[in-house]
């Protein structure tokens, strides 16, 4: 029976391998590597036929993620073709696809992004709302809940926190710091989750924080939820809260300030901070918040609400141009304007939020991850709202990034030329 299991795993290991063989019959190469182009600059995106095939590849190419520009059907004939050739004066994206058989491959590019704009206007009154929350927020005396969490980390300790908040819920999450740090000796590390409820990304995790409280000579770190939820509750507690009273959270309230959730999500980002900034460790100097889609929106709304956040390391970032929607592009997760709801309430309620207005004034480094290949936080949006902002920035911008990891043969380039960097600017950051 043995040997019968493990002759039937090598067959399915070889045809599998085979087929990916077989499947990698084309390579998308394009003018500039980076996929970042000048106005008016030449584009030229080239098939590099890596076998030889019989069957066609279909191409699509879009505009601005989903304006479909052309698309047309070619056959390899085993030397490169040119599939596309066009230049842009206005800033925009561009985005291939290219389908042979079971094979799909994606390329983006992107013209004169730094010249993107958001696509609605920022409030007049966009400080004077805001000044008014944190008004409200600081003259609500500060409660904390703490349950202390061991660890098995000598010289660190763990609490579970909860943080009482002028939003519907909240704050929570779970806080490490080494315990024998000195005055002002310590930088801040806030860790802010992507979108969703019950899954493991969505939650605060011991090992985040206790990762990143290590990290040069110790830092306190704070790994926050979302949703102010209940840290370490069964699976059944998170699923319910999905499949209830956090179904569709993204688009509740879209109409109103009031109710829009993004609010509350906000307000508990700033309590956090607050909280942190209390702490006699703290050295005065650095904050970081870092997160990755969802977690992404709201690292920079960070650094947007709260001048003393210094730096933000924002993955793929949601929350971002909002308006880009009414201007021919594809807005920001959760494309709020894509909803059928009523404009004109929503153009009143939503740029308060968009990071592309609260970014105006920040003085934070924003290190940022951009797929020019994502349909969910399309790179336009990201980047009209990070040139909003004053300080310095790093960009990665990634030709073949969709909204979730690189696969196997992408991460050869992506580890090396994006992930490790980002770690590192990290790590360089908290010495």
């Amino acid at each position: 029976m043995k040997t019968n299991f493990q002759s039937l795993f090598l067959f399915i290991f070889l045809f599998c391998f085979v087929g990916t063989i077989q499947a990698q019959t084309f390579t998308l190469k394009q003018t500039r590597e980076n996929g970042v182009y000048k106005s008016g600059e030449k584009i030229r995106v080239t098939l590099v036929p890596d076998t030889e095939s019989a069957d066609s590849v279909f191409i699509k190419v879009f505009k601005n993620n989903n304006q479909l520009l052309f698309e047309k059907s070619v056959l390899p004939a085993g030397n490169p073709m040119i599939v596309f050739e066009a230049a842009f004066k206005e800033p925009c994206s561009v985005m291939l696809e290219a389908k042979q058989k079971e094979k799909k491959q994606l390329l983006g590019l992107i013209v004169s992004p730094k010249k993107l704009l958001p696509g609605t206007e920022c409030p007049k009154d966009l400080a004077a709302y805001w000044d008014q929350e944190k008004q409200t927020l600081n003259s609500l005396l500060m409660e904390v809940k703490t349950k202390k969490i061991e660890i098995n980390e000598p010289g660190y300790e763990c609490r579970d926190i909860e943080i009482n908040c002028t939003g519907p819920k909240p704050a929570r999450g779970y806080f490490v710091k080494p315990i024998h740090a000195g005055v002002r000796s310590l930088p801040i590390v806030l860790l802010v989750h992507a979108a969703g409820v019950k899954g493991s990304w969505c939650r605060s995790e011991v090992a985040n924080a206790l990762n990143y409280a290590k990290k040069g000579n110790g830092a306190l770190c704070f790994d926050l939820n979302a949703h102010g939820m209940l840290n370490g509750q069964p699976d059944e507690y998170y699923n319910n809260l999905e499949a209830g009273e956090l179904k569709d959270y993204y688009v509740s309230g879209l109409e109103n300030r009031e109710d829009l959730y993004f609010r509350g999500m906000y307000l508990r980002l700033m309590r956090t901070i607050e909280f942190l900034t209390r702490k006699p460790e703290w050295d005065k100097k650095r904050i970081i918040v870092i997160g990755e889609s969802q977690g992404g929106g709201q690292a920079l709304a960070a650094a947007g609400l709260d001048p003393r956040v210094s730096a933000v390391v924002a993955t793929v970032p949601a929350m971002c141009d909002w308006g880009g929607t009414l201007v021919n592009r594809k807005g920001g997760w959760p494309q709020p304007f894509e909803r059928p709801l009523n404009q004109e309430k929503m153009k009143q309620t939503l740029p308060y939020f968009d990071t592309a207005h609260l970014l105006k004034n920040s003085k934070a480094i924003l290190v940022v991850e951009i797929g020019l290949v994502d349909q969910t936080c399309p790179s336009t949006s990201i980047y009209a709202a990070i040139n909003q902002a004053k300080g310095k920035k790093i960009i990665y911008p990634v030709p073949y990034r969709e909204h979730t990891w690189p696969n196997a043969e992408q991460r050869k380039n992506w580890d090396s030329m994006v992930f490790n960097p980002k770690n590192e600017f990290v790590d360089n950051y908290l010495k």
